[in-house]
């Protein structure tokens, strides 16, 4: 596809607006392997591709003070105001799981269902990133985590972060057996062709665990390209 000037989503639409052509669902191993670094990365390379993008953020919680917020990065990354990417009533000062972070502040509780319901796209949306909070057992609602909300946001695609050093053999085998049926494709988070170990966990895991494997946000996003080319 070829590159063309960054499109901005606009007219942000009701909760009875259609889905983008195209829902990625941006899970991850853990907190702090680059869910968001990799999803804005993404969004940043399909919006310069001409495509319109959105990401949405259905709850986040971080340090009070905090501007350097997920939802403002990948707001920077889309072309969006960061309150598109997440509600101002799922933004929660306090660094814990939403949940928990909302019950601290003495906030109402909220459902998966809740999150799922208030996600608002741009009309004419190609691809729409979710992504979640935590690791994919992670609570990211009262009556559920990560593995819940894809199961009710019905993606077409999982994208599943995952650290490329030590320990991430054991850690996706359990992601894996969490989500199945449900297939990821996993992206390898700061892969450096350079490690031995980085090397020898990506042909373990694509060569006896049979993964689907890409090693940057760019080979991912050629993914999403070649995807979307098929569905014309």
């Amino acid at each position: 596809m070829p590159t063309a000037h960054p499109r901005t989503p606009t007219a942000v639409a009701g909760s009875g607006a259609a889905r983008p052509r195209f829902v990625v669902a941006v899970a991850g191993t853990a907190t702090e392997v680059g869910k968001t670094w990799v999803a804005a990365q993404v969004a940043q390379r399909l919006r310069h591709a001409g495509l319109v993008i959105a990401a949405r953020k259905p709850a986040q919680s971080h340090e009070p003070g905090d501007t350097d917020t997920d939802a403002a990065v990948l707001a920077a990354a889309t072309g969006e105001a960061a309150r598109a990417v997440c509600r101002e009533d799922r933004d929660y000062a306090v660094p814990m799981a939403p949940p928990m972070a909302a019950s601290t502040l003495g906030l109402a509780p909220f459902t998966v269902a809740d999150l799922v319901a208030e996600l608002e796209w741009p009309r004419g949306c190609d691809i729409g990133l979710v992504e979640s909070a935590g690791g994919i057992r992670s609570p990211i609602a009262t009556d559920g985590d990560t593995l819940e909300l894809i199961r009710q946001l019905n993606p077409d695609l999982v994208a599943l972060v995952a650290d490329a050093g030590l320990g991430v053999i054991n850690a996706l085998r359990l992601c894996a057996a969490a989500l199945d049926p449900v297939r990821p494709v996993v992206v390898l988070n700061r892969f450096d062709d350079g490690q031995e170990l980085h090397r020898r966990n990506l042909a373990w895991l694509r060569d006896s665990d049979g993964f689907d494997l890409v090693t940057s946000p760019q080979a991912f996003t050629d993914r999403l390209l070649r995807l979307l080319d098929e569905r014309q």
